[in-house]
């Protein structure tokens, strides 16, 4: 059963509400060496929760759950081999330093 965008925007009475889930969906294409199937999987399950809006699901769930980071897990996989990129690859301890430096001038704490 689908519901309408007007029921999804509406919170329901005895729902939680969407709660923050730790960390951000990191980019995983174009690094040398490629992103492992474990941070893929990660990245899954990250994007997963946030979209069910829970960082555990219940027992009741946890299938569905399963079920859905299984299917983005190999989706995000697809994608990141069917990418073409004319751009040289990213070293990830470059683009981690690049981060923290974006994360200290944010929150204006020294690097």
């Amino acid at each position: 059963m689908r519901r309408s965008v007007d029921s999804v925007d509406r919170p329901q009475a005895g729902r939680r509400q969407f709660t923050h889930v730790e960390g951000n969906i990191k980019t995983l294409a174009n690094f040398q060496p490629p992103a492992t199937d474990a941070e893929i999987r990660a990245s899954a399950v990250q994007f997963v929760r946030k979209l069910s809006g829970c960082t555990h699901p219940s027992r009741a769930n946890e299938a569905a759950f399963q079920r859905a980071v299984d299917k983005v897990t190999l989706a995000a996989h697809d994608l990141l081999l069917d990418l073409v990129t004319t751009a040289p690859p990213r070293d990830r301890l470059t683009e981690a330093a690049k981060a923290r430096a974006r994360s200290a001038a944010r929150f204006q704490r020294p690097v």
